[in-house]
C-alpha cells in the first residue's frame, strides 16, 4: 500500500532539529509521507534562533498547490507560518482543500516563539496563528502558549486541544486533551532530565501522520505521545545544549 501524504507547513532549521526536518522524520516514522512546504528560512542552531526570513506568501502557496494538485492529502500539519501574510495564504488553501474533503484533519502546533523565547516570524505571532486556529481540527499548545492564545481558544471554532505540560515542573509531564472546552483525558509521562530541540514539532507531526493513517483521535493521540516520549528518551547531542529527539524509531502498534 502507498503511504498517505501529510501536507506540512513549517520553517527550515539548518540544525536539523526542528521544523521541516523534524516533521519529515516523525511522519516517516509513523509510516506516512511528508509533503514539506517551507514557510520561513531561519538562522539557528540547537540552542538559539538568530534570524528568520519568511518565504514570500505567493511562493508558499505555489509550493503547496503543486503537490496538492497531484497528491491525495490525508492530513495537514502546520508549524510556524513565518508571517501573517503566509498564515492568510495557508488558510485560504486549507479552505479549498476542505471544500473537497470536509473531514481533512488539520493539526496546528501554535508556536509563538522558540523554547528560548526567540521570535519565529516578522509579525505578531498571536495574530498570525488566529486564522489557522479557527481551521484546526486540533491544536497542540504548551501551557505558556495556551495562556497566550487563551482568548483565541475561547472565540475559535477549534474544538480540540492537547495542552502539553513539558514546561512545568515535577516528576511527571501531564498532557490534557480538551474537546469543546471539556477535559476528556490526561496522559502522564515521566519527566526526562534534558532539554530538547523540536519536541513540539515531533509530537504534532506524528499526530498528523497517525490521523492520515485513519486512526481515531484517541488512539492517534496516545500513539503520537508514546512515540514522542520514546524519541526524547533516546535523544542525542549534536553540540552542547538542547538534544535532538531520535525520531527514526518504529511507531508503536
Amino acid at each position: 500500500m502507498n503511504p498517505p501524504c501529510v501536507l506540512v507547513f513549517a520553517g527550515l532549521d539548518p540544525g536539523g532539529g526542528a521544523g521541516l526536518a523534524a516533521d519529515v522524520q516523525a511522519i516517516a516514522a509513523q509510516g506516512a509521507h511528508a509533503l514539506p512546504v517551507a514557510t520561513a528560512l531561519t538562522v539557528q542552531d540547537n540552542e538559539r534562533v538568530h534570524a528568520v526570513q519568511p518565504v514570500d506568501a505567493g511562493f508558499v502557496l505555489r509550493q503547496a498547490e503543486a503537490v496538492a494538485a497531484v497528491c491525495a492529502i490525508g492530513a495537514v500539519k502546520i508549524g510556524i507560518p513565518g508571517s501573517r501574510a503566509n498564515a492568510r495564504a495557508i488558510a485560504g488553501l486549507l479552505r479549498r482543500l476542505r471544500a473537497h474533503n470536509p473531514g481533512l484533519p488539520i493539526v496546528l502546533d501554535p508556536v509563538l516563539s522558540s523554547g528560548r523565547g526567540d521570535a519565529l516570524g516578522t509579525d505578531d505571532p498571536v495574530e498570525s496563528v488566529a486564522e489557522l486556529l479557527a481551521l484546526a481540527t486540533i491544536a497542540l499548545p504548551n501551557e505558556p502558549e495556551a495562556c497566550s492564545i487563551g482568548d483565541l481558544i475561547s472565540d475559535s471554532v477549534c474544538a480540540q486541544l492537547l495542552v502539553t505540560g513539558g514546561h512545568g515542573e515535577g516528576q511527571f509531564v501531564t498532557n490534557r486533551w480538551y474537546r469543546d472546552g471539556a477535559l476528556v483525558q490526561r496522559w502522564r509521562w515521566p519527566r526526562l532530565p534534558a532539554q530538547y530541540h523540536g519536541s513540539g514539532c515531533t509530537l504534532a507531526a506524528a499526530l498528523a501522520a497517525r490521523l492520515a493513517l485513519g486512526e481515531g483521535m484517541l488512539d492517534a493521540l496516545g500513539a503520537a505521545q508514546a512515540y514522542c516520549h520514546a524519541a526524547l528518551a533516546q535523544a542525542y547531542a549534536i553540540a552542547p545544549g538542547q538534544r535532538i529527539p531520535r525520531r527514526f524509531l518504529q511507531p508503536s502498534s
